[in-house]
């Protein structure tokens, strides 16, 4: 579901100690969690990637 990468590579893909499982963390409201389950998305509206050092190699 996540745009040029899979929720491994999302920024918001947490560990969760109390569930003891991966979890998105992104901050969304009510309505927002319910459009998101409700329509059908290609790609993820939330998904932002993870690699810090993405930069940092485009410098080089």
């Amino acid at each position: 579901m996540a745009k040029g990468g899979t929720c491994d590579t999302c920024c918001y893909f947490m560990y969760d100690e109390e569930m003891e499982e991966y979890v998105c963390d992104v901050n969304m409201d009510e309505d927002d969690y319910g459009r998101l389950v409700s329509e059908h998305f290609r790609e993820c509206p939330y998904y932002r990637d993870g690699d810090e050092y993405k930069v940092v190699r485009h410098q080089m």
